[in-house]
This record gives C-alpha cells, sequence and structure tokens, in this order.
C-alpha cells in the first residue's frame, strides 16, 4: 500500500489534564516489585497470578469500595456509520489495567487511554485519539478495547495503543504522543498486510505484546465480514522507538511458506481473517510468542477454502525476534463452529511421570484445554484424531478427524441431544421439543447443516476471550466457561461475493431460548479449577447470576440453585492469599476459596462486570482489586481493598 501519513494527519494530538503527576513522571523507569500489574495476564506467561496475599480467605469478606472512577462516555449522534442505521456507541467497559508504581494505565470503550492514581483512583492524564470520528465499528458490539501495553526504558516509560488501524505511541508521564514514533507518533498496521485492506474493516481489542525492544500485536476483523479479500491475519513486530515494522508472520501461509498446500484450489490468495485477535504471551528466557489463532473467512462454511487451513485454531509459537515459526499445533482442522483460541494462552510448569515439564495451554472455545512442551510443541498428554461427523452442505468439505485432548477433561458440556433440553418443569421441556423440532443434533463437532445443527458448545464457548488464571502453587488452572448451545444454520451465499466456483455461503448463528429461558439445563456459567499436574478437574462451580431468567413465569415455583452461571467471556485471576476474582460477566464480583470452590464474598455491582479484574499494591501498601463495569450508558472502574 501506498503512505498514509496524510490520512493521519486528521489524528491532532490532544491536550491532557494533569491532575496528578506524582505517580507517573519516573525520570528513571522503576524495577517490577510483587505489587504492580504490569501486563494484560500480570506477567509476560499471562498466569493472572498475584505474589499479594493481603487479602485472604480469612478478611476478604471486609472488602469494601476504596475508589470508583467514571468513563463519562454515552452514544453520540454521527458521524455515518460504516455499516448503515449504527450510530456511535461504547460497547462493554472490558478494559483490565496494568499498574506500575501505584499508576493505572487502561483504555476506555471509546478507546481513550487513561493514566490514574491508584491510591486515589483521580486522573493524571487522558489522551483520546478521536477513534469515534471514524463512525461504528463493524462488530456488532459497539466500541469495546481490552487494555494497553506498557515498555519501560532506562529513562522512560512508553504506553502503546492499539486503535483500529492505528499503533500510538504516548509518553507515560504526560500522555502526549512521542514525536519520534511513527509519523507524529502513530504508524498504520494495514501498510504491510498481505493485500490492500480496508481500514475501517480492521479492528484491534487485545493489547499488544512487550518483549524486549519489540511491540508484537495481532488484529480483529468483525465475524460477519464475508467477501473475498476481506481483512486477512498477520502477527507483526515493530521496533517500540521508531515504530519500524521488524518482522511480520503470515497467518495465511503464502506459495513456499509451510503450510500453504492446506489452503486448496489458491484459497490462500483470497481468504481472508484467521487472525490472531486474541492477547498473546511470551516466554521471555526462550525468546518464544505464543499466540492462538481465529478462524478463517466464513466461520460457517468453507466450501471456498477446502483443506485444513493452517494456521487456523491454531497455536501457534513463534521467534519472538524474528518472527519465525517454532513449531504449531492445530486444535480444529478445516473449522466451521467458529471455535477460535480466544484467550491468551499460559506459560506453567506441571509434573508429568515425576518430571516437571515447563508447559504452555490453552482453553478453547471447545471446552478443552490443550497442553503442550513449550520447547517442542509435544502434547503432555495425548491428543487423539477421533472420527467426526461429515458434512452435507453442498460444496462443503469437512475434516473427517478432529484432535481430542484425553486429558484434562473437559470444562465445559460438549455435543446436544435431545435428552439434555431443559426439564426444569414438563412445560418447559415440552416447549423446547416444540422450538428445537426439525433441528440436527449430535456430539462436539457436528457440522452446521441447512436446516440447523444444535452446537455444544456454542459460540461463546466453552473458553472466550477471559482466558484462564494460573496457580503456580497448587498446579491448578481456572477456567470461566459458558454453557449454552447455539443454533449454526447455512444460508444462501450472497451472489455479489463469488470467488471462481465457490460461493461464499452465510452461517446464521444465533440462541434458541423459551422467553428468557435458555433451552439447556444451568448452570449457563461455570469456573472450572484443573489440577494441570493430574490433568483431573479439581472442582466446578457455577458463576454469575441471570435474574431475568430467575424472574421469567416459565420457573414460577421451580427451586433454582443458588447461582444459575452468566453466559459470558470475562475470566479470573488468582492470588497468594488463595482467592479467586471474577465476575464471569455477571453483576457480582466474587471471591472463591481457590482450593475448594466456596465462594467466599460477593461484591454487588451497579451493572455486569465484563471484564478481566486485577490487582496491585498501593504506595501506602494497601491491596486493592479493579474490576470494570457497565459501558453502553456510562463504565466505572472499581477499587475494592481492606478498610484502612
Amino acid at each position: 500500500m501506498g503512505s498514509t501519513s496524510g490520512m493521519l494527519r486528521r489524528f491532532p494530538r490532544v491536550g491532557v489534564l494533569l491532575l496528578s503527576i506524582h505517580a507517573c513522571s519516573p525520570a528513571a523507569a522503576p524495577p517490577r516489585t510483587d505489587g504492580d500489574w504490569p501486563a494484560y495476564g500480570r506477567d509476560a506467561g499471562g498466569t493472572r497470578y498475584s505474589p499479594l496475599d493481603q487479602i485472604t480467605s480469612d478478611n476478604v469478606a471486609g472488602l469494601e469500595v476504596a475508589w470508583s472512577w467514571e468513563t463519562g462516555e454515552a452514544p453520540i449522534e454521527g458521524p455515518a456509520a460504516p455499516i448503515r442505521g449504527q450510530r456511535v456507541r461504547p460497547g462493554n467497559f472490558e478494559a483490565t489495567p496494568v499498574a506500575y508504581n501505584d499508576t493505572l494505565y487502561f483504555t476506555t470503550s471509546y478507546n481513550r487511554v487513561i493514566a490514574l492514581d491508584g491510591s486515589t483512583g483521580a486522573t493524571i492524564w487522558d489522551f483520546d485519539p478521536r477513534t469515534v470520528e471514524w463512525g461504528q465499528p463493524p462488530n456488532g458490539t459497539g466500541f469495546v478495547h481490552r487494555g494497553v501495553a506498557v515498555w519501560n526504558g532506562p529513562d522512560e516509560r512508553r504506553v502503546f495503543l492499539n486503535t483500529r488501524w492505528r499503533l500510538v505511541a504516548l509518553d507515560g508521564a504526560t500522555g502526549e504522543p512521542i514525536e519520534s514514533f511513527g509519523h507524529r507518533g502513530e504508524i498504520d498496521l494495514t501498510e504491510n498486510l498481505l493485500w490492500r485492506t480496508n481500514r475501517l474493516h480492521y479492528t484491534q481489542t487485545s493489547p499488544p505484546v512487550v518483549f524486549e525492544d519489540l511491540l508484537i500485536i495481532g488484529n480483529g476483523v468483525w465475524d460477519g465480514f464475508v467477501y473475498p479479500r476481506d481483512p486477512p491475519g498477520n502477527i507483526q513486530a515493530f521496533d517500540v522507538h521508531t515504530g519500524e515494522l521488524v518482522w511480520s508472520f503470515n497467518l495465511i501461509p503464502q506459495p513456499g511458506e509451510p503450510g500453504n498446500d492446506s489452503w486448496e484450489d489458491g484459497s490462500w490468495d483470497y481468504t481472508g481473517h484467521t487472525n490472531a485477535w486474541a492477547p498473546m504471551v511470551v516466554d521471555e528466557a526462550r525468546g518464544l510468542l505464543f499466540a492462538g489463532i481465529g478462524t478463517p473467512s466464513n466461520d460457517y462454511y468453507g466450501g471456498h477454502r477446502k483443506g485444513d487451513n493452517l494456521y487456523a485454531e491454531s497455536l501457534v509459537a513463534l521467534d519472538a525476534r524474528t518472527g519465525e515459526l517454532a513449531w504449531h499445533y492445530q486444535t480444529v482442522h478445516h473449522g466451521l463452529w467458529d471455535f477460535d483460541l480466544p484467550g491468551a494462552p499460559v506459560l506453567m510448569t506441571v509434573e508429568r511421570d515425576g518430571v516437571a515439564v515447563e508447559a504452555v495451554a490453552v482453553a478453547g472455545k471447545t471446552g478443552f484445554v490443550y497442553t503442550f512442551d513449550r520447547d517442542t510443541g509435544e502434547p503432555v498428554w495425548p491428543i487423539e484424531e477421533r472420527p467426526v461427523p461429515p458434512s452435507d452442505v453442498p460444496g462443503e468439505a469437512s475434516s473427517p478427524t478432529q484432535p481430542f485432548p484425553t486429558h484434562p477433561a473437559p470444562f465445559s458440556r460438549q455435543g446436544f441431544t435431545p435428552d439434555d433440553l431443559i426439564d426444569l418443569t414438563p412445560e418447559l421441556r415440552r416447549r423446547a421439543e416444540a422450538l428445537t423440532a426439525g433441528y440436527r443434533f449430535g456430539p462436539l463437532y457436528e457440522p452446521p447443516s441447512l436446516e440447523g445443527t444444535i452446537a455444544m458448545p456454542g459460540i461463546l464457548g466453552g473458553g472466550n476471550w477471559g482466558g484462564a488464571a494460573f496457580d503456580p502453587g497448587s498446579g491448578f488452572l481456572f477456567v470461566k466457561a459458558s454453557e449454552e448451545p447455539s443454533l449454526l444454520t447455512i444460508g444462501p451465499a450472497n451472489p455479489e461475493t463469488t470467488v471462481g466456483d465457490y460461493a461464499l455461503a452465510r452461517g446464521a448463528p444465533r440462541t434458541l431460548r423459551i422467553g428468557n429461558v435458555p433451552i439447556s439445563n444451568p448452570p449457563w456459567g461455570t469456573l472450572t479449577a484443573i489440577d494441570m499436574n493430574s490433568g483431573e478437574i479439581a472442582w466446578q462451580e457455577p458463576v454469575g447470576e441471570r435474574p431475568e431468567v430467575r424472574a421469567d413465569p416459565a420457573l414460577a415455583g421451580v427451586a433454582l440453585p443458588a447461582r444459575l452461571g452468566v453466559v459470558a467471556p470475562p475470566g479470573a485471576f488468582v492470588t497468594a492469599g488463595g482467592l479467586v476474582f471474577l465476575t464471569g460477566g455477571s453483576d457480582v464480583l466474587y471471591a472463591f476459596d481457590a482450593a475448594s470452590g466456596e465462594v467466599l464474598w460477593e461484591g454487588r455491582l451497579p451493572a455486569p462486570g465484563y471484564a478481566n479484574p486485577m490487582t496491585f499494591r498501593t504506595r501506602e501498601g494497601r491491596q486493592l482489586v479493579v474490576i470494570a463495569t457497565g459501558g453502553e450508558e456510562g463504565g466505572t472502574l472499581f477499587a475494592f481493598g481492606l478498610p484502612e
């Protein structure tokens, strides 16, 4: 592509309000401490484990609100949105702050970058990239963003924002763009992709990864885009000082690259997506980057992209310095279910047959945890290729087998039969049977069909972008799951989007409910603790509430469990204090006992907390737990702590 610097000049530097600067203007960046939360998953390996232990099972019941901070964002009229009829609006407030020396850095729904005083919640600076001026992102959710990346040098701190097609470098002390980075503080992430890309169709939600002097980044794209050469997936690395491209890895292998033959009939030349939209992690000692990859376009029909389609739905290990492939493992061949690897991989050490194995594990939408030796890519437990049902959709060529891990046990329900229909009352069962009459039931990997296939896990998983948290002391991995099926129906292709003889048929996923009640039995959301040394489930508990379901007249008089479980992606973190914190996407912040799964505390929120929480220590030594809530009509960041 040609230079777009003229277009980028539409985004002038935004003035910043300096209410406080004492916590954010180091002459030299301080070393990390146990009280910090320096990356999206706390550490480079994404464990979401904090060594803080001020808050414990003995005192967690005393948590109270320490401070709150409001985004002040609301829907706005105009400008014209890329999709007709949409207005510009914030989606859920999904950010997880990073914390350095009592300063929090995070993004709002509208992609503003905020620096807060961690002790008080007072704003230090506020940078607005004015992303909303380009209209509503075409994702169906409104504006969402989950965080920033921070690079610390010997005498400066840089905060990096990836907002749609732009990568912006900010001074950590002032929030002003760093003029020497790219063009006046930013670069265009679409300049070096496989083909010319509509920048309005290119999105970002997960923060980049920092490794040494490199910033490594993937991209998002709305699943609904289905056209030849829709935005492709690449992982790119940029110099943190200059913004220059250092390397790029094609997730759709081109001629001469390994895996190209898995895209038959030249489909590598026009099939998009296959992107690293989820958070990535780095093994800093080995210099290895681990990334989970999404589904190719279209999510539910692949007649135009026959073959296994590497590196779609794979765990990819790259040399973080060069971008060269170290190894990969494809968890779903020729994906037809939107079974992305949606959450960050997790680095851990596990014991296998008395031997310590430095492993990487990733939780899939499939409900499986896939676990590998970091050096070799060999599965820690056997993964078996098993026959799966074939597709009978015209033009489709589904894979005859799929990988099934033998351990750990699945953390969510898999497959859906008539016996799985809700039976809380005879009337609900009757209505569920009537609602699903004519649809196809089947095991995991039953393909989408013309009449409609009921798939479990559904389109939100299993696991999702909340990922997993790992306690190195107990060896437990904590995974939030959604437990509600989806209907996958293949519809006619748009006649304007054809490639050769292959029409890009459209998938139409939706949720089947009886009023507000799902067609399956509760729980509809769970938190599972998996012992990664044995591969066995230690405990599983419902997480989250569904007040609209509990109040449905169809359930009047039915004895329901205390927690019904919520269908939503957000995950957990775990602490040395023996606690697991998460909302699971509900309006309650829970503290679970990490060993037993007992709920020890519930913090009621004014709106759902649709983010991964985090914890840090203030300069006064107080441990705080932070969660982002709401968003569509104004988001709020809450910090909870023990009484001072």
